[in-house]
């Protein structure tokens, strides 16, 4: 048998872990298989799992045989390709319900999309246990209390995905399990699009391109992440990239994501030498390229005060809707210190002539 677990990369300190909250088990059915219920045959399988998740997760549509959802009584033969999806189970943070503002820049009866604020954590953590995006839908889903919330008919108060704290932009939130699940599916498929502008360091000599590094935690620091070589460490991570605009110094980016790992972009872009414009974790904070002269250092100075924090927004979202099954997409405009950030470097290129 050929069994393969895809986890979950563990949360770093800030609350902020994989943009995909989901977990997958993979399973080749031996080719001496004799016919068994599939809910028998993954209870031996599936760690943790009891019979009565399993029927569940078959209800669910979230256990596929052969490319095609089954039923608990489905019969598992030789050679069949199993695939379970299931939340990975939430972290135990109490979380208390606060009102906070939302953004909610549509909702259904299945779903809400959040246009996320910069310096939103979106779940609590390590240091961030209040103000989080999770602590204001426990509000927005609840009954409006300030008591600890009481353990939520869906995982994480309905989370798919995340971001980072200092991005902004686009997340979708489920409202129920069963969109929750398709949701899920839909990552893991890489069916989702996914669109971010970035702000990075230097120029390109290619108008697009694309990343294919592992990410995984930093070996020696171990609160950040890093890139490695495919197959050294790390999970696979795949970034497209596109020149929207460039600066000489800086360029602004457009980055399509196939997998949704913790970091991506910004590790990505680091690990080719174009960290993110103010990004203090991969070195993005400091002159990385330019000119020596003062009033260049002062003018980027000026930049990290006008947007403190690493110039990266979720702006479109699109995927099936769980119900219908047609396509919805989103879009969300840049926030107002990511627009001044941009009009400040093409004034100043626009101005002088390249100073080295």
């Amino acid at each position: 048998m050929a069994e393969e677990l895809i986890e979950i990369d563990d949360e770093l300190e800030n609350g902020e872990g994989s943009e995909e909250l989901y977990e997958r088990v993979n399973i080749i059915a031996d080719k001496g298989q004799e016919p068994l219920r599939v809910d028998k045959f993954l209870m031996n399988r599936v760690e943790g799992a009891t019979r009565n998740k399993i029927q569940q997760a078959c209800d669910n549509g979230m256990v596929i045989v052969n490319d095609k959802p089954v039923k608990s009584n489905y019969k598992v033969k030789a050679h069949d390709r199993i695939v379970v999806y299931s939340n990975k189970n939430p972290e135990n943070t109490q979380v208390i319900p606060e009102e906070l503002p939302l953004n909610i820049i549509y909702e259904d009866e299945d779903l809400m999309i959040i246009n996320k604020l910069p310096g939103m954590v979106v779940h609590p953590g390590c240091g961030n246990y209040t103000g989080t995006l999770v602590n204001g839908l426990a509000w927005y889903l609840g009954d409006h209390t300030t008591t600890p919330a009481p353990e939520p008919s869906i995982p994480r108060f309905g989370l798919v995905h995340r971001i980072d704290k200092n991005t902004s932009g686009l997340l979708v939130v489920a409202k129920s399990e069963k969109a929750m699940n398709d949701l899920a599916k839909q990552f893991f498929d890489h069916t989702v699009q996914r669109r971010y502008l970035a702000l990075v360091w230097g120029d390109f000599e290619e108008d697009e391109g694309t990343i294919e590094a592992h990410v995984g935690r930093h070996q020696r620091f171990r609160k950040i992440m890093d890139a490695y070589p495919e197959g050294e460490y790390g999970k696979e991570a795949i970034t497209h990239y596109k020149v929207l605009e460039r600066f000489n110094y800086v360029t602004l980016i457009e980055c399509r994501l196939e997998t949704g790992r913790t970091h991506q972009i910004r590790v990505h872009m680091q690990h080719i030498g174009h960290s993110l414009f103010n990004d203090d974790t991969y070195n993005g904070d400091r002159i990385l390229k330019g000119t020596v002269f003062a009033k260049y250092k002062q003018f980027v100075e000026n930049c990290f005060e006008i947007m403190p924090r690493h110039a990266l927004h979720a702006q479109t979202l699109g995927f099936i809707h769980p119900r219908t099954r047609k396509p919805i997409h989103f879009e969300s405009p840049l926030p107002d210190d990511f627009k001044a950030v941009l009009e400040k470097w093409r004034r100043y290129v626009s101005a002088r002539p390249l100073e080295e």
